[in-house]
């Protein structure tokens, strides 16, 4: 009889959409997996946080997003199936098109190629489905079916709990930084116990945290910036506005202007995706700005003139975690073979958590994305070393 194979220990760091995910899909590939995170799976200071994510698979030329985008929405599918909690909200993304079309144009052929529903609507027709929406200047739109939304905060607490039942450890604590390797290696980190965490091999989600953690390999190439996210009053009884009326809707214009509609009953979401500054994602304070808001008053009252003057219910200082190119950071860290740096989301991570958590697991414990790795792409888009060219 043969012997049977050292189960690994690894250590996950953070517990949001990219930490979580990895961390159950290790679980369930073998390994003993303990899965840390300072404040809690969905914070309100974490990337994760909040109550909604965009799900879409429109990229732009971005082809490696698609095809991740597709395979996630499979896994968010089955997994609301298997928990028997709704965490996908499939009411369609709209991106509406006015005059700059080369985003939307690029990404009609790899829609296709990775068999993504999708329609090309003329802006009349725009019009004729959604009449609350000005159409004026809208000459044309892709409606990705599929598309839609995902509960965000709710989803990370749904994947603990997945991890758990399924034999996972998870410790709320925060781990010291800066992380040193020694001699190729990481043995350890530092618990803000006192504590210290030996595990064979090492996973660091840490989101907006990761140039802290570690200076010298990441530093500045991940910036948390200040992004606002404002929730607005529709009228009373109005069902022009709720998500069974309405999908997703996305501006790739002048500015990037994006929001859901409903919200599970949050209200009618509209968010600025342009980059706001650089903060510090633990002592920031979170109060929104009178100037954001006033865009994104102007934004509803131009695209959505019967929300004009709707009241504000609530507002959300979040943040994204931008790297220069927009790619994400997949790759082992420079001095330690064992330790990988998982990061980067820029915005757009959240709804690829299960795609990349499923991807990285597969390449902590075998070196190699593989034939079904669901991501489909090139290592090398996600690795440190473009940072150097």
């Amino acid at each position: 009889m043969k012997p049977t194979a050292k189960q690994p220990h690894i250590a996950v760091i953070g517990a949001g959409a990219f930490g979580g995910w990895t961390a159950l899909f290790l679980r369930r590939q073998g390994a003993r997996v303990t899965l840390v995170d300072a404040w809690g799976p969905g914070n309100s200071r974490a990337s994760s946080g909040g109550e909604t994510r965009v799900i879409r698979a429109t990229y732009g030329t971005r082809a490696v997003y698609t095809r991740m985008a597709a395979r996630a929405l499979s896994l968010w599918k089955e997994h609301q199936t298997r928990w028997h909690r709704q965490l996908y909200h499939g009411i369609g993304v709209l991106w509406l098109v006015e005059s700059d079309e080369q985003y939307e144009k690029a990404a009609l052929p790899i829609l296709r190629d990775a068999h993504v529903a999708f329609e090309e609507l003329q802006g009349a027709e725009v019009a004729r489905r959604f009449p609350q929406i000005n159409c004026e200047q809208v000459r044309w739109a892709i409606l990705e079916k599929d598309g839609g939304y995902l509960t965000a905060r709710r989803a990370c607490a749904a994947v603990l709990e997945g991890f758990l039942a399924e034999g996972g450890e998870y410790r709320q604590l925060a781990v010291q930084s800066p992380i040193q390797p020694e001699r190729g290696e990481l043995s350890s980190v530092t618990l803000s116990d006192g504590s210290r965490l030996m595990a064979d091999g090492f996973v660091f989600a840490c989101g907006p945290w990761l140039g802290a953690l570690f200076p010298d390999a990441v530093g500045e190439r991940v910036k948390p910036t200040r992004q606002e996210v404002f929730f607005f009053g529709t009228p009373s009884g109005d069902r022009r506005f709720i998500e069974e009326a309405l999908p997703v809707w996305a501006d790739h214009g002048t500015r990037f202007m994006y929001g859901i509609p409903g919200n599970e009953w949050r209200g009618f979401k509209v968010a600025d995706d342009t980059r706001g500054p650089v903060i510090d994602p633990t002592t920031v304070s979170r109060v929104p700005s009178p100037e954001a808001l006033q865009i994104a008053r102007d934004y509803l009252a131009y695209r959505f003139p019967g929300l004009k003057g709707a009241p504000l219910l609530e507002s959300r200082v979040c943040q994204y975690e931008q790297s220069p190119d927009e790619h994400f950071i997949i790759d082992r860290h420079p001095q330690a073979t064992n330790a990988w740096i998982v990061g980067g989301g820029s915005g757009h991570g959240f709804k690829h958590g299960p795609a990349v958590g499923e991807l990285v697991a597969r390449l902590v414990l075998t070196g190699a994305a593989g034939a079904g790795a669901g991501a489909g792409a090139p290592d090398e888009q996600f690795r440190l070393s473009r940072f150097a060219h």
